[in-house]
């Protein structure tokens, strides 16, 4: 698969992982389009790479994932490549008896029923493209745990078994299917009350 001259939309595009394929996918001459749901970082990003284009959307929600579609579709119909990276990271004690069952589930709508969304969504547009590409960005925690973050890791494990599966569901396809699992890395997807993070 050439990294050159396509349209690629990344999740999560504005900040940390995100943020770094944008810069680097876009030096390379491609089409980038980002999405988020903190409209300031996306303008911090337009700012720094000019020539991307943003839409402001929300992967836990299935409803936002469909208007987007639409809108992308419409405005980038070249789009040849999906990469969803969006994620959240919370520190999470089981023996804390506050929150609700609904908000313990949270990194569940982002971090993996988002992109399973997502490929649903985008997956038919794809194979209409004679070079196609969909890559998940899920995490050295999907391997090795981080106690702290059950619900994340268990999220990025999810994810890797996802990719795993449709990679060979899509091999009689051109659609290739990637997995990014990087491990502890410098970014502001950050733990509350702490100062690193991890994609």
């Amino acid at each position: 698969m050439k990294l050159r001259d396509n349209t690629i939309l990344i999740t999560g595009g504005a900040s940390g992982i995100g943020y770094e394929l944008t810069k680097q996918l876009s030096a390379l001459g491609n089409t980038i389009l980002i999405t988020g749901r903190d409209q300031a970082k996306m303008d911090r990003a337009k700012a720094a790479f000019p020539r991307i284009h943003t839409f402001q959307s929300d992967v836990s929600d299935p409803n936002a994932i469909a208007v987007l579609y639409e809108e992308v579709i419409k405005q980038f119909p070249g789009l040849n490549i999906l990469i969803n990276n969006a994620g959240v990271m919370r520190k999470i004690n089981v023996h804390d008896t506050g929150g609700s069952l609904e908000d313990i589930t949270r990194e569940i709508e982002v971090n993996l029923s988002g992109p399973v969304r997502m490929v649903k969504q985008f997956l038919p547009h794809l194979k209409t493209k004679s070079e196609a590409a969909i890559m998940n960005v899920s995490s050295g925690l999907a391997f090795v745990p981080l106690p702290i973050s059950p619900v994340y890791c268990a999220t990025k494990a999810g994810l890797h078994s996802f990719t795993e599966s449709i990679r060979v569901q899509l091999k009689n396809t051109k659609v290739k299917v990637f997995e990014l699992a990087p491990p502890a890395t410098q970014t502001d997807l950050s733990l509350p009350r702490t100062s690193s993070g991890v994609a």
